[in-house]
């Protein structure tokens, strides 16, 4: 059987969880990245790319899958831009004009292309009108692989935490936590979720599946960022006393609705923040810290 090669694109954090998963299943895994040799010891093959050059894009190693999960440098527009917009229909570009392209494409999003703020319930079919700059940069390259005639997917990724991504439970380690009225629903989903996700739809596209255009990659359940927030609180052992200015203020409060990701046969590793914050707030050495 012939071996499998995934081309993650922007293979940081979540590119080399991935990576490890798929190698482990068998699949060459070829990573690009500015700094290539953080890859060592990864099993992945490294590259340094700039993926806004058309011609070193060209140049890309062929590959069955394409993962584009690349990170701006920075938070202006210009950045964005150059990550997301122009970047993906450059590697589009280059990637429709090889003899034999990908069997699928897959472009990180976020669910920063929603603007609803009132508490709504949304899904793939939900409208997106952002209007923030990175919400609309986001959305462009979202349908730059849409309409793109290679097969391909987005998948929308809301607040991803994990490993090295503890700034809620810090907040809270100091006794902050959001108002608890008006409830500001928040989504949120674990790193190692994200890679499963992504694995999962590879693993559709491999064996010859269709795939939808678009996945919502959310957990299982929304909560108001006072409930998760008093609930860490609880776990870490600490008087909550300062109220802060809920940071989704200035996004917006919405739920997400994981239902189609789901019925595609994914499972959960950390299907709430209950079960996801347990094994941050374990493995990062948060509770040994309170007891001690």
């Amino acid at each position: 059987m012939k071996t499998t090669t995934t081309l993650i694109l922007g293979c940081g954090d979540i590119g080399i969880t991935l990576g490890r998963e798929l190698i482990e299943q068998g699949h060459r895994v070829i990573g690009v990245r500015r700094r290539p040799e953080k890859l060592a010891d990864t099993g992945i093959k490294g590259l340094a790319v700039d993926l806004s050059d058309a011609a070193a894009v060209a140049e890309l190693p062929a590959a069955d899958i394409v993962v584009y999960v690349v990170s701006a440098d920075r938070f202006d527009e210009q950045a964005y831009r150059t990550a997301y917009a122009d970047g993906m229909k450059t590697v589009l570009e280059a990637l429709a004009q090889r003899d034999k392209p990908p069997r699928h494409v897959f472009f990180v999003s976020s669910t920063s292309v929603y603007a609803q703020q009132e508490g709504e319930t949304v899904d793939e079919q939900s409208a997106t009108e952002p209007s923030g700059f990175s919400g609309q940069l986001m959305r462009e390259a979202e349908q730059a692989l849409i309409d793109h005639e290679l097969p391909g997917s987005v998948v929308r990724f809301s607040g991803i935490y994990g490993p090295g991504r503890d700034r809620l439970i810090r907040q809270v380690s100091e006794g902050r936590v959001a108002p608890a009225s008006p409830p500001m629903y928040s989504n949120r989903i674990h790193r190692d979720d994200c890679a499963g996700v992504l694995g999962h739809l590879i693993g559709l596209a491999v064996k010859g599946e269709t795939l939808a255009p678009l996945y919502l990659a959310s957990d299982t359940e929304p909560a108001p960022l006072n409930e998760v927030m008093t609930w860490l609180a609880q776990q870490l052992k600490v008087e909550a006393t300062e109220i802060i200015q809920s940071p989704l203020r200035r996004r917006a409060s919405k739920r997400c609705d994981c239902s189609l990701l789901i019925e595609s046969g994914y499972r959960f590793r950390y299907p709430t923040y209950r079960d996801g914050y347990a094994q941050v707030l374990k493995e990062g050495g948060f509770l040994k810290a309170v007891k001690a």
